[in-house]
């Protein structure tokens, strides 16, 4: 005879309201720390295993559809999950409330080191925080490939695109249509060569009955409808078209919020692996084209954006701040307000397009329930962003190591750090919070101890 709790599990959870979903995702944004990979995780314990909101397999399912999309896919998942649930409004308020406290928290560390990183005890704790960026950012190239290059083409695909990218100086967006198109040819005469990417597998337990579940009819609102199509279509272009014209009535094509608008623009279109892989993009258009901040200043963007909850992407909100701060002279009122706006219209043009992308294709994905057949050219791109986010790290170690050059001192204790904090992620599991905290308390002793 079933137990009183397994009587439970065989019932679906009452309702939500959209208060209740407001509150939940309010928290999510709050707790959201460990990347997508952690976000993903705890959405899923949340809302399959825990609430009971929504069946394994019709999480999976979203989710495969957001691991093919550009842009930051646990920020996605959780559009897609709101929407599913409570329509439009409970999509826009899920993915809102996901980066929201990312946002307002990133302003204020970015506010905090523009006055105050020029202390010595501030500068004495990044140094040590550095060099763990960079061995995060090794950490994250080793995570990828050991997952995607799983055979002899594939470490070529990501070699050559190391290559590009470090030697020939070829533009990011290059790179990854380049390995879409080769995956895509790949995909059809080499299938075997390309399978080994794309999402997440078959659902393989239960929790009991969800409120969305297995077998739940699809929700008016769900079901494809080119008239909706088209209404999300004319509202993204009114969107984005209305701001950008404001920019650029305000401040002209070449002004510094209209050109951070078109730049995040089309960097929101090319997150294919994930905010690793387009920080290269980043730091080729904001550090070298634009020169809205330096190279060390990135370094830290990283640092402290890996110290937050929500999308590590986030990370463009501190690129954005410091870029508005520095259009005008440090310290003044104006000099604020100019990063918040710069801030804000960055973090705006960035996440405009998952909201569209969520609400245009989730019903197409809802609607036919069918497996997603890109495969390849994921499977390709995914192994072209190894070798640009190498890059990354090899480029930071460059700049970190050797701050004057080749021909200047090797630095030895940024060297130490770097390989201590490698190490820690690789062989010990390490938190990402707690590594950071322990090199910028290095970084202090190293100080005060005048090593």
């Amino acid at each position: 005879m079933p137990t009183t709790n397994e009587k439970v599990q065989q019932t679906p959870p009452p309702p939500v309201s959209l208060m209740q979903a407001f509150l939940f995702w309010l928290k999510m944004g709050l707790v959201s720390f460990g990347g997508p990979a952690g976000q993903i995780a705890i959405m899923h314990q949340e809302l399959v295993e825990k609430r009971r909101w929504i069946s394994e397999k019709r999480f999976l399912h979203a989710l495969n559809y957001c691991m093919l999309l550009p842009g930051p896919e646990a920020q996605q998942l959780a559009t897609y999950l709101g929407w599913l649930m409570h329509r439009t409004w409970g999509g826009i308020i899920a993915g809102a409330l996901f980066v929201l406290p990312s946002l307002i928290v990133l302003i204020l560390l970015s506010w905090g080191y523009l006055r105050f990183g020029h202390k010595p005890e501030v500068a004495a704790m990044l140094y040590g925080i550095k060099p763990a960026v960079t061995a995060i950012v090794l950490f994250a190239a080793y995570r990828i490939g050991s997952r995607a290059l799983k055979n002899w083409l594939l470490w070529a695909l990501a070699a050559a695109s190391f290559v590009a990218i470090f030697a020939l100086h070829t533009p990011f967006p290059l790179i990854v249509s380049s390995a879409a198109i080769i995956g895509a040819i790949g995909g059809k005469f080499m299938p075997h060569y390309f399978a080994v990417g794309g999402g997440h597998g078959a659902a393989k337990q239960s929790y009991g009955a969800a409120l969305i579940d297995d077998h739940t009819p699809i929700p008016e609102h769900a079901k494809f409808c080119w008239a909706q199509l088209v209404k999300i279509a004319v509202a993204g272009v009114l969107l984005w078209g209305t701001v950008m014209g404001f920019l650029c009535s305000q401040y002209g094509w070449h002004g510094t919020l209209t050109q951070m608008a078109w730049f995040f623009s089309k960097a929101a279109l090319l997150t294919f692996g994930g905010a690793y892989a387009v920080l290269p993009y980043v730091y080729q258009g904001a550090v070298e084209h634009f020169h809205w901040l330096g190279a060390a200043q990135m370094m830290d963007g990283l640092a402290l954006g890996e110290t937050t909850p929500g999308p590590l992407i986030m990370v463009v909100t501190f690129v954005g701040f410091v870029g508005g701060w520095q259009s005008l002279p440090v310290g003044s009122a104006a000099a604020l307000m100019a990063g918040t706006s710069a801030a804000l219209v960055v973090t705006y043009f960035t996440f405009l397009p998952s909201f569209l992308f969520i609400l245009a294709g989730a019903p197409l994905v809802e609607s036919t329930h069918g497996n997603l057949k890109f495969t390849a050219p994921l499977s390709a791109i995914t192994a072209a962003v190894v070798g640009v986010i190498l890059n990354l790290a090899v480029f930071f170690a460059q700049h970190l190591f050797f701050p004057q050059g080749y021909a200047g001192q090797f630095d030895v204790i940024a060297a130490v750090i770097s390989a201590g904090a490698l190490l820690a992620l690789v062989r010990y599991k390490v938190g990402i919070i707690p590594l950071i905290a322990v090199c910028g308390a290095i970084g202090l002793l190293c100080f005060f101890l005048k090593i």
